[in-house]
């Protein structure tokens, strides 16, 4: 891997929301409550905005064309990384596809990096060489976002591959979307986690549209939980719009994988907003369709009902909107002010160096 997946950030640790809260549950040993605490659900619900409001300034500044290249948005999704990344601990691995801005944020990525990196600034994570699609971080274990439909899925079964060959308890998280659902090396990787026995959670994001095509006009059978069955993979249906099921389904799973029991498959039911990218106008659904997911499971909405619900003050949600702003907008001033990269980096990171 090329040294701008290895290097460390060079700004601040202002960090994304991975806040004190969520991370002290990360502990790969830790007992996992059935009931979130109300610190933990504060927590989810920060890190959640967190995705939500940096990826509404990442459309802002695509569409001031600091952006360029592709993006893909994850609003509507949030409730899924977020869920699933409470559930592992420290050593764990992750790698997802191109919809991946989210991921590195909850991974504990600094928000000023990928922006930065979105921007095509030297001070990304990838030394502005990347984009939105190819950004890495050893120190986090985020084996990057992947351009190419279902690549990341053999990347995550390799990964897995590693952690039972080391002997460790670790396990691969791997993010694929519905639409990669019926590639070869998707079915490839299930064999070889299957018989191996390696310890990887094969997460399907089911937002119900691969691009501009509905998932049930692309994929055959009822469920793609199921897709696993031939090889004696368990598969479980979620609903990805609510983060406090994702947590106990993605609990489950982890603790198969630790158990030494090989693969698990985790189908997230989930929705996004936006367009396939930024140059999607998404006319392939209704408007009302979007905004019924928005008004009736909408996974912030929900988890801030829960925790007024739960006596949560209005105040302190306030003050985790403030927090979020503040973060973001110093995230994309920090892109701004980061130079454009010396053209003499078009010759480094080319090789891996021993």
């Amino acid at each position: 891997m090329a040294r701008a997946a290895t290097r460390k950030s060079t700004t601040s640790r202002s960090g994304p929301a991975r806040a004190a809260t969520s991370r002290s549950t990360r502990s790969t040993k830790a007992a996992k409550s059935s009931e979130p605490s109300i610190e933990q659900l504060i927590g989810y619900y920060k890190d959640m905005l967190t995705i939500r409001r940096f990826e509404e300034k990442a459309g802002q500044l695509y569409g001031m064309g600091l952006i360029g290249g592709f993006c893909h948005l994850y609003i509507g999704q949030e409730a899924v990384v977020v869920g699933m990344q409470a559930a592992i601990g420290e050593g764990d691995t992750v790698v997802t596809s191109y919809r991946d801005h989210g991921h590195m944020l909850a991974c504990g990525m600094e928000a000023r990096g990928v922006m930065a990196e979105l921007t095509g600034r030297i001070g990304g994570y990838s030394k502005g060489k990347g984009g939105s699609m190819h950004m890495f971080s050893r120190e986090k274990n985020f084996f990057g976002g992947h351009g190419i439909v279902g690549a990341q899925v053999p990347i995550g079964t390799g990964l897995a591959f590693n952690h039972r060959f080391r002997e460790t308890d670790r396990v691969s998280l791997t993010y694929l979307g519905d639409g990669a659902v019926n590639q070869g090396q998707v079915y490839e990787s299930f064999n070889m986690a299957a018989l191996w026995k390696l310890p990887v959670i094969f997460i399907i994001e089911n937002n119900k549209y691969g691009m501009g095509t509905s998932v049930t006009r692309a994929a055959a059978g009822p469920s793609l939980a199921e897709r696993g069955h031939a090889y004696g993979i368990p598969g479980e249906e979620v609903d990805g719009m609510d983060v406090t099921k994702v947590r106990a389904a993605g609990d489950k799973a982890v603790a198969y994988c630790r158990a030494g029991k090989g693969p698990y498959i985790l189908e997230m039911k989930t929705y996004r907003y936006r367009g396939h990218s930024m140059s999607d106008p998404a006319k392939y659904r209704s408007k009302e369709e979007v905004n019924k997911m928005r008004q009736e499971h909408d996974p912030i909405d929900t988890l801030r009902r829960v925790l007024l619900e739960r006596k949560v003050d209005e105040e302190t949600l306030k003050k985790v909107d403030r927090e979020v702003k503040d973060l973001v907008t110093d995230a994309a001033d920090f892109a701004q002010q980061s130079p454009e990269p010396d053209v003499s980096e078009l010759w480094t990171d080319i090789l891996v160096e021993a």
